[in-house]
Formats: C-alpha cells, sequence, structure tokens
C-alpha cells in the first residue's frame, strides 16, 4: 500500500516540498526524502511504507523505555524503515540507514496491528525501531484502530518534526519516550544532521500542549555529550520547561553503525549524570543498559520509599496505589491506573 502524504506543497515544474520535518526536502518528480520513505511521485508526495512493518514484537513497556506508564504490561511494539536524522552512532541502523530493499516488510494494515495486539494482550502499541515521524500518517491511522479496541498509543521518537505534523500527530498519542540526543546544536549538526531547536521545541509542546505521559532518553558517549557542564545546563531546562516529574533515562552508548571504535560509556559517567540530574531537583532519574538495582527503581521523592523494583526490563514490585506513596501518601507522577 502506497499512501498519499500530508505535510507538502507543490511547487513549480512539477516539484514538491516535503513539510514533515524541517529538513523540508525540495523534491523532483521520482526523488525520496531525506528520510528514504517519502517520495514524490508525478507532482504528488506518498509514503512508501504505509500498512508495512519490520516485524511485531511484544516488550515490557519498560523497554522504551518508559517507567511510569502502565508499569508491568506489556506493550506490541514495531516499525518501517528510514529515519529523517543521520545519526552516526544509531543504534538501530540496518532498519534506519540500510536500503529499503534490503530490509523485509510484511504487510501490516492498521487494523490488523490492533488485533495483533488485542489478542497479545497488551495495553500499548509502541511506534518504535526507526523514526515514526516520517511514516505519521501510519501512525494515525494504527492509533485510531487501537483506541477502538482501547488499546493505547507509545511514541518513541527523536521528536525532529515541525509544527503543524506536530500537533497532528500528537493528538493521536498516548504516551511518548524523545530521545534528547545532546544539548549542543554543535553536536546535533555534526553527528546527526539536525538541530537542536525542533527537538526542544517538540519537548515543550507534549508536555504543555498536550496530555500526554512524557518520558525523555539521553544516550551518552564518552567525551562527546557527557561534560558536568552539558549535563548540568541538560538538566537545568528540563527542570525549568518540563517541570521535576519528567522521568530522565541516561543510556550507556554500545558502538555502532560508523562509531564502532567509540568506547562504550563507563559506569561512572552514567551515575556522574544522575547525580547532576538529581541535584537540579529532577525527581526521576533512571540508568539504562546496566545492572544497577538503585538506579532502576521509582522512589517516592518525599520519603524515599521504594515505589517500583525493577531488573532490568523486569517488573519486580509495584507498591503504587492511586498513584500515591504507601508510607506517605505523596502522589508519584504517572499514569498507573485507568
Amino acid at each position: 500500500m502506497i499512501r498519499e502524504c500530508h505535510s507538502w506543497e507543490a511547487k513549480e515544474e512539477n516539484a514538491i516540498q516535503c513539510r514533515i520535518c524541517p529538513h523540508n526536502c525540495v523534491l523532483k518528480s521520482g526523488q525520496k526524502g531525506y528520510c528514504q520513505v517519502r517520495q514524490n511521485v508525478d507532482g504528488c508526495m506518498r509514503l512508501l511504507v504505509y500498512g508495512k512493518c519490520s516485524g511485531l514484537s511484544v516488550d515490557p513497556i519498560e523497554k522504551k523505555p518508559l517507567y511510569h506508564f502502565y508499569p508491568g504490561s506489556d506493550v506490541l511494539s514495531f516499525g518501517t524503515h528510514g529515519c529523517n536524522l543521520g545519526c552516526q552512532f544509531c543504534q538501530n541502523w540496518t532498519l534506519s540507514k540500510r536500503d529499503v530493499s534490503e530490509i523485509s516488510l510484511i504487510d501490516a494494515p492498521p487494523e490488523f496491528i490492533a488485533l495483533k495486539a488485542k489478542e497479545s494482550h497488551c495495553r500499548s502499541v509502541a511506534f518504535t525501531y526507526n523514526e515514526p515521524i516520517i511514516f505519521s500518517e501510519y501512525v494515525e491511522d494504527v492509533s485510531a484502530a487501537c483506541r477502538k479496541e482501547h488499546i493505547k498509543s507509545v511514541l518513541v521518537s527523536a521528536g525532529y518534526i515541525n509544527p503543524e505534523p506536530r500537533r497532528t500527530l500528537l493528538e493521536h498519542i498516548d504516551a511518548a519516550n524523545i530521545d534528547l540526543k545532546a544539548f549542543t546544536d554543535s553536536f546535533y549538526q555534526k553527528y546527526c544532521s539536525g538541530r537542536l531547536q525542533p527537538v526542544l521545541d517538540t519537548l515543550r509542546y507534549i508536555k504543555n500542549k498536550t496530555s500526554i505521559w512524557l518520558e525523555v532518553t539521553t544516550l551518552l558517549i564518552n567525551g562527546l555529550n557527557d561534560s558536568r557542564e552539558e549535563i548540568t545546563a541538560m538538566t537545568a531546562w528540563i527542570k525549568q520547561n518540563l517541570g521535576a516529574d519528567v522521568p530522565l533515562h541516561f543510556s550507556a552508548f554500545h558502538g555502532a553503525y560508523q562509531m564502532t571504535d567509540t568506547a562504550p560509556t563507563s559506569f561512572k559517567s552514567l551515575q556522574t549524570a544522575r547525580n547532576i540530574a538529581r541535584a537540579q531537583g529532577l525527581r526521576y532519574v533512571y540508568i539504562g543498559n546496566v545492572a544497577d538495582q538503585e538506579a532502576l527503581t521509582t522512589y517516592c521523592h518525599q520519603c524515599q520509599t521504594p515505589l517500583i523494583k525493577r531488573n532490568y526490563f523486569q517488573v519486580d514490585q509495584i507498591h503504587v496505589r492511586q498513584n500515591l506513596c504507601p508510607s506517605c501518601q505523596t502522589a508519584c507522577a504517572g499514569v498507573f491506573v485507568d
């Protein structure tokens, strides 16, 4: 299935301009955008991966990572192909950067995804593995089908999108984890072929203009985005613009794609970043890709009672009742019950 896209405009001589993201690609007939899935077909923009997915997987919601959105529940995860950023350290480059002809895509119309989620007893569906923004029309239709089955929609994204399509896309989403790759524009330009400001705008929009549950992830890379100064500036911005209750995940980097020779993130670097974030007043700060029980546990920010204990992606204990700490009745931010 190839579907007409929204968020584009006609130009002269049968050219068109895509408006889905800040690249704003101008395409002659037959050309594909930077993302490789939005194409000018006879003067009309078409989505080449509509109704196609690269596989379905039932995951714990904690794997997205989302720690405060129906913890312990299952989510049906899937992606397509392509990306609108060019991260040299991409952890899913086999989907996002390989030619579409090298990837096996299966037919998966929106109603099929919703049915699979229902049959698998999943509480939500996650658009993940590659960038969902570039197949937003597919996201919107899958979300609508899932909503009829009382299944939530989760967006795992880098947040690199223009304002108008952002508003349309997010109307269909219940929870999001946004990948804040660094806190300098120079990093985004050099290592991601993008800019920082559109991502910050997306984060502010989600938090301040929607009811979407929001969490943030930063993949720390030794010597590139993990300095004390940068982490301090980033976490101060999060506290001021998103608030103290937005969970922040620091993940460990492992060599991938064009950065296979870069050393894995040290545990010390992850701990330092977490300590800085907590010192800034962020209440829920986690470390990913490491075995550290303390850094995976959700604590009451008032009395420090353990509320949710995790072992990697497995939830061992949940003590939150109606969003409240059982010891002091302080509210824990999140979505724990319908």
